[in-house]
């Protein structure tokens, strides 16, 4: 179950950033669906091989050289899949960071994911007694 939303999280993600990027497109749908399932996979298991492979440049740049990962695998995607199409760098570049903000916001308002932002909402606490302003005073 967990699989699966986060496939349709990251489906979801592929397909605003094949709507807002321009340079990024698919055929049909199930090409954007085997799109987001390659693209998935490659996140979960090359990219940490990558990263730690490239961990001085990510310290350097302060994170921001993951999403060029991000982005060579978005690229590498569109030219594996026949139906998915990623024309250069610059829009796969846009396009994973696209697909990262939007899959952030969608892990989080679903609860699934690692993200390490959370929703919740407090418990309202108990209220002060109104003593009619005739409670202790503390002099200094």
């Amino acid at each position: 179950m967990v699989f699966l939303q986060r496939w349709i999280i990251n489906t979801v993600a592929v397909l605003v950033a094949t709507h807002i990027v321009p340079g990024i497109s698919y055929e049909t749908v199930p090409d954007l669906f085997v799109a987001s399932l390659l693209f998935g996979i490659l996140i979960a298991f090359l990219r940490p091989v990558l990263f730690w492979l490239t961990l001085p440049l990510v310290v350097l740049s302060l994170g921001f050289f993951v999403l060029v990962i991000n982005a060579g695998l978005l690229y590498l995607v569109g030219s594996l899949v026949k139906g998915f199409h990623v024309d250069r760098f610059w829009p796969a570049f846009w396009g994973a960071l696209v697909i990262s903000l939007v899959s952030l916001i969608l892990n989080t308002l679903t609860g699934s994911g690692e993200s390490r932002m959370r929703v919740r909402r407090a418990a309202p606490g108990p209220k002060p007694p109104d003593d009619g302003g005739n409670g202790p005073v503390i002099d200094v």
